[in-house]
């Protein structure tokens, strides 16, 4: 039996022996069983967004109820927010040293594509911030970073395996590919559909295998991919609502979505946030056959 995931952070070992008890009772009858895993999954799932959580909280929240007037400025008051926030999942052991190594990582590569994506007119940030880096203010770094966040965590809560993964250097360069195009199609010709294919080729033979109590689960790496994606795409019409940043289309008039467009911009940046978590997190092939109910 695998080590419950709850242990790998400092604040959860105290609940792991109860968590047991718990599924010791839920296993005597199937129906229980099954609702036990229902519920442990969708914990696992709340868990793993943790930071991306309080994120989205906190846009909605000072969208609502931030004072038009103060002195601080609702964007700067974002900024200090994600810092107590990250300093203080560190301290509790609510996050590792490792997801907080993935965080700055993907901070960095975001904010330095926010910078230039502003300045070309893609998006803005409309309201005022001390604390900013040309146009972008410095919470978006911590918008972007949310998803590695996520990717590093579920990968240990759900003790992720894998089948038929591609090597991590071909993933970094298809990352590094993608990463680059968000930059160069504003000069040079987009290539992003080439990029798909290149992803649907690395990737469409792989398998995830993961746990969510004492069953095996598996789903192709794609489809997980698409349904990260599609998450991360209803968390950024969340952002816009909140009038975090604004599409030039949303500007002047009462909120509209985001187009379904994103989507395949934002499946491609998951692919590059996937890419740095690999770094970290070494993509652990399944060692025998799986049987699966």
């Amino acid at each position: 039996m695998t080590e419950s995931a709850a242990a790998g952070w400092r604040a959860l070992r105290r609940f792991v022996a109860w968590e047991a008890r718990v599924g010791a009772w839920a296993s005597r009858r199937p129906a229980t069983a099954f609702l036990h895993e229902f519920v442990r999954f969708g914990v696992k799932q709340a868990w793993a967004c943790l930071f991306g959580g309080v994120m989205l909280a906190l846009l909605l929240a000072t969208h609502r109820w931030y004072p038009a007037g103060a002195a601080l400025s609702r964007y700067d008051f974002l900024t200090l927010s994600a810092v107590a926030v990250q300093a203080g999942m560190l301290a509790t052991g609510l996050e590792t040293r490792d997801e907080a190594k993935v965080i700055l990582l993907f901070h960095v590569a975001g904010t330095a594509m926010a910078l230039f994506k502003t300045a070309a007119g893609s998006w803005l940030y409309p309201e005022a911030a001390v604390l900013r880096i040309g146009g972008v203010p410095l919470f978006t770094g911590f918008m972007y970073a949310a998803v590695g966040s996520y990717q590093a965590r579920v990968w240990r809560v759900f003790d992720l395996r894998f089948s038929a993964h591609p090597p991590v250097p071909a993933v970094l360069a298809l990352g590094a590919a993608i990463y680059v195009n968000f930059f160069a199609h504003h000069f040079l010709p987009d290539v992003r559909a080439v990029l798909f294919v290149l992803s649907a080729l690395l990737f469409g033979r792989s398998w995830v295998y993961f746990r969510v109590w004492r069953t095996d689960r598996r789903m192709p790496l794609l489809l997980g991919f698409v349904l990260v994606t599609l998450f991360i795409w209803f968390a950024e019409n969340i952002g816009t609502f909140a009038r975090a940043w604004s599409y030039p289309h949303q500007l002047g008039k009462a909120w509209v979505p985001v187009g379904t467009g994103k989507i395949g911009a934002w499946y491609l940046l998951m692919i590059v946030s996937y890419a740095l978590v690999s770094i970290v997190n070494r993509p652990r092939e399944i060692r025998a056959p799986l049987t699966f109910p």
